[in-house]
Parts: C-alpha cells; sequence; structure tokens
C-alpha cells in the first residue's frame, strides 16, 4: 500500500514491459469498476489510479504502491 495520496493532475512514472511510463492521473477510484470486461479491484484505502501515458495517451490503471511521483 502506497503511503502517499495521489491526486488528479500529478504526474506520476511506472514500471511497465516497455520500461518506464510517465503520466497524468486522471481519475481516482475507489470501488471496484469495470473496464473492457476486467474487474478491477479498488477501495477507499487502496484506490486504483487512472493514468494516460504522456508519450502514447494510452490509458493504465494502478494500485499507488505501483507508481512514484515523477519530477
Amino acid at each position: 500500500m502506497s503511503l502517499y495520496k495521489f491526486e488528479i493532475g500529478d504526474v506520476v512514472s511506472w514500471n511497465s514491459e516497455a520500461g518506464h511510463v510517465k503520466g497524468r492521473i486522471t481519475a481516482i477510484h475507489d470501488a471496484p469498476f469495470l473496464v473492457n470486461g476486467y474487474r478491477h479491484h479498488a477501495s477507499p484505502d487502496e484506490p486504483q489510479y487512472e493514468i494516460v501515458s504522456l508519450k502514447t495517451g494510452h490509458v493504465a490503471f494502478h494500485k499507488g504502491s505501483a507508481l512514484s511521483l515523477a519530477m
């Protein structure tokens, strides 16, 4: 669990199969939700962050523990 609570608009980075990626948080989900038939698990204590890649525009969903605040 991440100790830092990210906010909408924060630029964050994470590791993906393609390497290190940076993106901007566009939404915070604090309840389970569906995307393309896949159920993402989220709660107020462990939210999932919706992030748009700054390079490709791809939308990703990650828990705070996978993210770092980008400088």
